[in-house]
């Protein structure tokens, strides 16, 4: 599904600063993967490329969805094709609610892939069964876009939009972090219940905690911009009780 082949970014503003530094990475359908690292490790950044954010330029290599290549394309053209990004700070939007921003959303990509779009009282039915896949109240669709939202419910509000839009591939940047265990495991929870055979979630974490109630088929770590080290959750468990120094060691005597 998804192919980043020797992916080389900087910061469009500075193009001295390489933040990717040759990133190779395969996700077939029905896997979930999870990227770790250590802080400026390039994380984040690559969750972004792919998602299209324009303050990064790919300097060398490319990212390929379902064998063609997106470079070219902008974010919502990418979002059309199925790829999502739920944010590690979401965004609040006063004014516009839950229920009119998604259905718009909805129907736009529906449209694209040539499926049936939802008249209002269609997707209300629909976003509702959604809803209880991460235990938000029916009110939250009425609401505006995480304004006054917690953090937990930002994080929330983000697995409900990404099950509501049904994409293809997700990344899901740091979804875990400012979550208390009980919304942890919701969202733990959530996420499962959307994984299937013809989706791919990846998800960048810092942390091992949330592979406690996801088991990823496979587990990469990042470090200086690029893959040091892939694996399966036992990798995470080794990085949870010795950290990433080994390996930082490792990528640094390599070099």
């Amino acid at each position: 599904m998804l192919e980043v082949k020797d992916l080389h970014v900087c910061v469009e503003e500075d193009p001295s600063e390489k933040i990717l530094k040759g990133v190779n990475l395969t996700i077939n359908k029905g896997e979930i993967h999870a990227i770790m690292g250590p802080n400026g490790s390039g994380k984040s950044t690559l969750s972004k490329v792919v998602a299209g954010h324009e303050a990064y330029e790919v300097t060398q290599g490319d990212i390929l969805f379902e064998g063609e290549s997106i470079l070219e394309l902008d974010p919502e053209e990418r979002a059309h094709l199925g790829v999502f990004l739920a944010f590690q700070y979401p965004v609040e939007v006063p004014g516009v609610t839950n229920k009119t921003l998604l259905r718009q959303a909805y129907n736009t990509i529906a449209q694209e892939q040539g499926r049936e779009e939802l008249d209002p009282l269609q997707f209300e039915d629909y976003a509702k069964e959604k809803l209880e896949l991460i235990d938000m109240k029916p009110e939250f669709l009425e609401r505006s876009i995480n304004a006054g939202f917690s953090g937990g419910e930002k994080k929330r509000n983000e697995i409900f939009q990404m099950a509501v839009l049904n994409p293809k591939l997700s990344f899901l940047d740091e979804t875990d972090s400012g979550l208390d265990i009980d919304a942890l495991k919701t969202v733990a929870n959530g996420i499962n219940q959307i994984a299937d055979e013809d989706k791919a979630i990846c998800m960048v974490t810092h942390y091992q905690r949330i592979l406690d109630y996801i088991t990823p088929d496979h587990v990469h770590v990042m470090i200086d911009g690029k893959i040091a080290k892939s694996g399966d959750k036992e990798l995470a468990v080794k990085l949870e009780e010795q950290g990433y120094d080994w390996l930082i060691d490792t990528a640094a005597a390599s070099v």
